[in-house]
């Protein structure tokens, strides 16, 4: 049967039998664990629902706004959280250290990060693709469409008056 998000509208929340979903979250575990170079601990016989994973990255620069100052900081932290929905339901993600970001509002507003670049999640995205799309985003955000924060309105604002600008010239017979 093929799964699509007006089917799964239609039906209500569909989730997948227990241990289907355990072994799949398993495997992605696997997965993570290799691009991130770390051990993820998961043990399917103590899961209960729902799973938090807490993703660290460094060398990531971003800004974070630190005593009204802008600083570029390198080392995040977040958490991905999985229901038991999974992977009918995409999951969710909650930054947990300072950042200045139009799209990942930062831990004293709630944490929340726009996980809009997901909108075509489906039955075969993976996790992996959940936390390249977040560590994506950190790097390269929307100011286009900020979360309604002041915090987020505010780097909005920053970004679209700071954007990157290239410029280039072409020159013929010169070395």
């Amino acid at each position: 049967m093929f799964w699509n998000s007006s089917l799964i509208q239609r039906v209500g929340r569909l989730s997948l039998p227990r241990s289907v979903l355990l072994k799949r979250l398993t495997n992605e575990m696997q997965r993570c664990a290799g691009y991130i170079g770390s051990d993820i601990r998961f043990d399917p016989d103590e899961v209960t629902f729902p799973i938090e994973i807490t993703v660290r990255m460094t060398n990531v620069p971003a800004y974070a706004k630190v005593n009204g100052e802008l600083v570029l900081v390198k080392d995040h932290r977040y958490k991905v959280i999985i229901d038991k929905e999974y992977p009918f339901e995409k999951p969710r993600a909650k930054w947990e250290t300072p950042i200045f970001h139009p799209n990942i509002m930062p831990p004293e507003d709630g944490g929340y990060v726009c996980i809009r670049p997901l909108d075509e999640w489906s039955f075969g995205s993976t996790l992996l693709s959940f936390i390249k799309a977040v560590e994506y985003l950190v790097g390269n955000p929307n100011a286009l469409n900020p979360f309604g924060t002041d915090m987020c309105m505010e780097s909005s604002r920053f970004y679209l008056e700071n954007e990157a600008k290239i410029n280039a010239s072409v020159s013929f017979g010169r070395h």
